[in-house]
């Protein structure tokens, strides 16, 4: 009668690893194809190529009503001026902010064998209680700050008869 014990001579020692190695052998197949390698590497790309935003709706605005203006601040570290855009339609204010890059990818012999076009962008509206004069805005843009002076347009008052 033989027995199955780790210590029996007669029972031969298959490794504990074997039928796991065929397993991980399978799952790096997988991982290797094309279209899964392709998927993780735009993952990766993705994670490597930062943009200043949250995926939480974009860049911090703080908007302050003086007594003669609106003051606009938008925080934008790492942008390029070329990259912000201001649009004004009726009483709101647009902040757009946008990333074009061309990237390309090399193998050993520095020929080029991946070339592709990455487009991010994030936008903040701000509404403001009147029209504004798009005459009398003015914007600049400093060490990552971006702040806007909107004047405060008095309106016509109408007396009211008896």
């Amino acid at each position: 009668m033989s027995s199955n014990l780790p210590n029996d001579k007669n029972h031969e020692k298959k490794p504990v690893s074997e039928p796991f190695s065929h397993l991980m052998k399978s799952m790096n197949d997988f991982f290797m194809e094309k279209p899964i390698r392709g998927f993780l590497q735009s993952i990766d790309d993705f994670f490597k190529t930062p943009f200043p935003f949250d995926s939480s709706g974009g860049f911090h605005v703080e908007t302050v009503e003086r007594e003669n203006e609106y003051l606009v601040s938008a925080e934008l570290p790492g942008v390029k001026r070329d990259q912000i855009h201001l649009n004004i339609t009726g009483n709101y204010l647009t902040i757009s902010v946008e990333n074009k890059e061309l990237e390309t990818s090399e193998d050993e012999r520095n020929q080029i064998y991946q070339r592709r076009f990455v487009r991010q962008q994030t936008a903040r509206t701000i509404s403001l209680p009147h029209m504004i004069n798009d005459r009398k805005i003015n914007a600049s843009y400093r060490d990552g700050l971006l702040q806007i002076r909107i004047p405060r347009e008095k309106g016509k008052i109408i007396e009211i008869d008896e």
